[in-house]
């Protein structure tokens, strides 16, 4: 009897703790992978050659997007979008990305996720690949002209200043020097030799020749930074207060250096493989979380910060019947669909039904909106301006997105609203063909109408059958652009001088008569 009452009150207490665990405020881990496009990964794509079990259980326990979209098809802009719930074209990147020496993008003041989380008691970290630019402590050369990084000196204005407790990271993509770790301002090792590989000494695994610490492995940084990231998560299921931990990777962008047992393992080419070890650190992430008893009410965000980029290699990916834009139009680079269309998968045991899938139009700028009313802040001007909350998907109900800006790497704009999408260029906006300068040469029309429901691979433009769509979504644009957000609320200010109309390209006329 008493073995049978101590076994009661055992379960019992068992069930307490379960219960004051799912009350509590939820962990949240974001993690972008770099380069993968929305047919990489089975969940996305049914199709999909490259094993990737792991995301694929991520996926049977959560939520998948079908309609999911990085606000840029590059990787700098992205990041910012992310971060701040805001579009990067607002900022004063208008076009392109930063490189590993450029200066911060992201000002103290700006409102991002991080600081939206902190002022919420949780703990902020960063680590991965920033991306967004900090400032190394720079000295004049010999001769006077141009700078060189003093690497004995700590860096200023990174992620500390954008709302992170603490950060552990390399500045820019793995293939831009300089190859150093930073950590929370501190240089962890202070280069002594320079380094590099050409792409024809390594197509895949290739990257520009520059400083590197002596503990920074290029082949070793995607397992170190996932190693690093475990640590924080069993510290932090050690404390009282949650935690938000942003995990942008580098991977599977160049360089493409997959490690045993991974080399070689999808029997396709260096950057599938590299896929399935994405896919592999990812199932260690989350069964860190049931380890440290933190899985139930932990949520794990896993996207891509826009599509694949040619360095994987299409052409051999295709002989193995493996499309990473999944039929989708173009890629990284690009303003069409393969470009920005991007997989996201969300888990959340305690909150999110398991299996579901969901056609919601989503932006990666939307985690701001999530965030702030997962925390139950209120929405002010500044902050998430471009944001909407994913928490209503999650139970099957609308976001109230119902259009989409999207840009590309030259700076071209589109515009989607329902199934119609406005490409405001002649060509890709970015390195598929056509290229701008190969598209105006062509005599091709100034932009592109496309109804994604009937033709996702955007072959048909149906500008000149369709002007009065076309002056609609150009309106919507314009007002978009001009008001500074595109979420309900006063109008603010972008950060600079927008121009979105192509070349010999006018808004439509108050009477309604289509542009010229």
């Amino acid at each position: 009897m008493m073995t049978r009452i101590l076994a009661c009150i055992l379960c019992l207490g068992s069930l307490s703790l379960q219960a004051a665990e799912s009350k509590k405020t939820p962990n949240v881990i974001f993690v972008m992978a770099d380069d993968l496009g929305i047919g990489d990964l089975q969940p996305t794509n049914p199709d999909c050659k490259i094993k990737t079990p792991h995301l694929l259980k991520m996926a049977q326990e959560g939520i998948t997007f079908l309609d999911a979209h990085s606000p840029s098809a590059v990787c700098t802009p992205t990041r910012y979008g992310v971060l701040t719930g805001r579009y990067n074209w607002r900022s004063r990147l208008a076009r392109g990305v930063l490189n590993g020496t450029s200066e911060h993008l992201i000002p103290a003041d700006r409102a991002t996720v991080a600081h939206l989380m902190r002022e919420a008691g949780y703990h902020t970290q960063m680590i991965g690949k920033w991306h967004l630019g900090w400032d190394w402590a720079k000295i004049a050369n010999a001769n006077g002209k141009g700078n060189k990084i003093d690497f004995t000196q700590p860096v200023k204005n990174g992620p500390d200043i954008n709302g992170f407790d603490g950060y552990y990271g390399h500045c820019g993509s793995l293939d831009m020097p300089p190859y150093v770790w930073v950590n929370t301002g501190n240089i962890t090792a202070v280069p002594e030799r320079e380094e590099g590989v050409t792409s024809k000494e390594d197509a895949y695994g290739w990257y520009r020749k520059g400083p590197i610490g002596p503990d920074f492995n290029i082949d070793n940084v995607l397992p170190h930074l996932f190693e690093k990231s475990l640590e924080h998560i069993k510290t932090r299921a050690k404390e009282d207060s949650p935690f938000f931990l942003y995990l942008p990777l580098p991977a599977p962008h160049t360089p493409i250096v997959p490690v045993p047992p991974f080399k070689d393992a999808s029997g396709m080419n260096p950057y599938a493989d590299f896929v399935m070890q994405v896919d592999h650190h990812m199932g260690e992430l989350l069964t860190t979380l049931k380890d440290a008893g933190i899985d139930d009410n932990t949520i794990v965000f896993f996207t891509s910060d826009n599509g694949c980029s040619p360095q994987g290699n299409f052409q051999v990916l295709k002989e193995y019947g493996h499309d990473p834009s999944a039929g989708y139009r173009g890629h990284k680079a690009d303003i069409y669909e393969g470009g920005h269309r991007v997989p996201f998968i969300v888990r959340w045991p305690s909150g999110i039904d398991a299996g579901q899938k969901t056609n919601a139009l989503a932006c990666l700028t939307d985690l701001y909106a999530t965030m702030r009313e997962l925390t139950g802040q209120a929405t002010e001007d500044h902050g998430g301006e471009d944001s909407f909350s994913l928490m209503p998907a999650f139970e099957g109900k609308s976001t109230g997105r119902q259009n989409l800006i999207s840009h590309s790497i030259g700076g071209s704009f589109s515009i989607r609203e329902g199934d119609w999408k406005l490409c405001l260029a002649a060509g890709s906006g970015g390195w598929s063909a056509p290229r701008e300068p190969e598209a105006k040469k062509q005599g091709l029309p100034a932009m592109q109408l496309f109804n994604l429901k009937t033709d996702r691979a955007e072959q048909t433009n149906l500008l000149q059958k369709e002007q009065k769509r076309v002056s609609s979504l150009l309106n919507l644009l314009h007002e978009q652009v001009t008001q500074g957000r595109c979420t309900p609320g006063n109008a603010v200010s972008n950060d600079r001088v927008v121009s979105f109309l192509p070349k010999g390209v006018s808004l439509p006329k108050a009477n309604g008569n289509s542009p010229k």
